[in-house]
């Protein structure tokens, strides 16, 4: 057994310095990108003629300068970080970026993934190819109507369930509170017996989480398989993304700053799910909605398409999901 720990933690020791190092080339890379596009000498150069404008008779603001130094502090910070959250995102969660940056300075988007979409499709035995063909990777919402038939989910997830399962661990991934006054996952599930239950009188409630437990997944992935529908060369990421929550309530309207297209299952309860096409696409399409039944998956790319969610089920709403590339 001695000889065995010592290979483990050498094992461990080693991955370590692998990941040390990994870390150490990534940085190096960014700091040589940065020198390449010759970042800093422009910032000097910024700085310079500040000093020197007064002499020269030139006025600029100072809220000018500040809009300068927030666009400059933004590509040398956005770089850096965007390449790191690329290699490790999946490793650790990560804080994204401010939802107030994604808004400005998200890419132009082709509408043609929204142009001649009048609505969003419900749909059955679906073949892998036609779904890869028309759906997986074109921006389309979908909805898959018999992607849970062998699923045991729909009679084990639950409130309690989940309260089980997170007993005395530690939930490390991202928490979404949204309008209630919980500040952490511990916080939802020390709740009162009551207001769990959705009884009357009880103040309503909405929240999501990520988790990145490996051994939590392996229990949820015990209840829900990889979706039928997905193309063969398609994987689920690691993470999953729950939500749950009470009548009434549901996520605002929101654009994700994520890799890839998603899946949600609506595990119990209906909800509803209103779209709005990218800002650039406004005049030329427009805006969908549909409610999500239990038994039911949206496929969506959420980093594309504006989403609003609402429970409109008096029962509780239980949603699981997650990216596919």
């Amino acid at each position: 057994m001695t000889g065995t720990t010592r290979i483990e933690d050498k094992s461990v020791d080693s991955s370590k310095r692998k990941s040390y190092e990994s870390v150490e080339r990534d940085l190096s890379s960014i700091i040589k990108k940065i020198e390449e596009l010759n970042i800093l000498t422009r910032a000097i150069v910024l700085l310079r003629a500040n000093t020197r404008r007064k002499s020269i008779g030139i006025r600029i603001r100072g809220k000018h300068l500040w809009i300068l130094s927030f666009l400059l502090l933004w590509f040398v910070g956005s770089f850096g970080w965007k390449y790191v959250l690329s290699t490790y995102r999946y490793d650790k969660c990560l804080v994204e970026f401010p939802i107030i940056t994604q808004k400005i300075f998200r890419p132009p988007e082709d509408c043609s993934i929204c142009w001649d979409v009048q609505n969003i499709e419900k749909i059955s035995n679906v073949d892998p190819v036609y779904f890869e063909e028309r759906y997986a990777y074109s921006g389309k919402p979908v909805v898959i109507m018999d992607a849970m038939t062998n699923w045991t989910a729909t009679k084990i997830f639950s409130y309690s369930f989940f309260k089980s399962l997170y007993e005395g661990e530690q939930a490390g991934c991202q928490f979404f509170p949204y309008k209630t006054e919980f500040r952490s996952l511990l916080d939802v599930f020390n709740m009162s017996k009551s207001r769990s239950l959705l009884e009357a009188g009880t103040k309503p409630w909405y929240v999501g989480w990520s988790n990145c437990d490996g051994k939590i997944g392996t229990v949820l992935r015990q209840h829900y398989q990889r979706p039928y529908f997905l193309p063969p060369t398609a994987e689920s990421e690691k993470t999953d993304w729950i939500f749950m929550g009470s009548h009434g309530y549901g996520a605002p309207m929101h654009v994700d700053d994520v890799e890839h297209p998603s899946w949600q299952a609506q595990i119990r309860g209906e909800k509803q799910w209103i779209l709005q096409p990218p800002r650039e696409c406004h005049y030329t399409c427009k805006q969908l909605e549909v409610v999500v039944r239990t038994g039911e998956i949206i496929v969506l790319d959420t980093n594309r398409w504006y989403h609003q969610t609402k429970i409109v089920s008096e029962d509780m709403s239980i949603t699981i999901g997650a990216e596919y590339d």
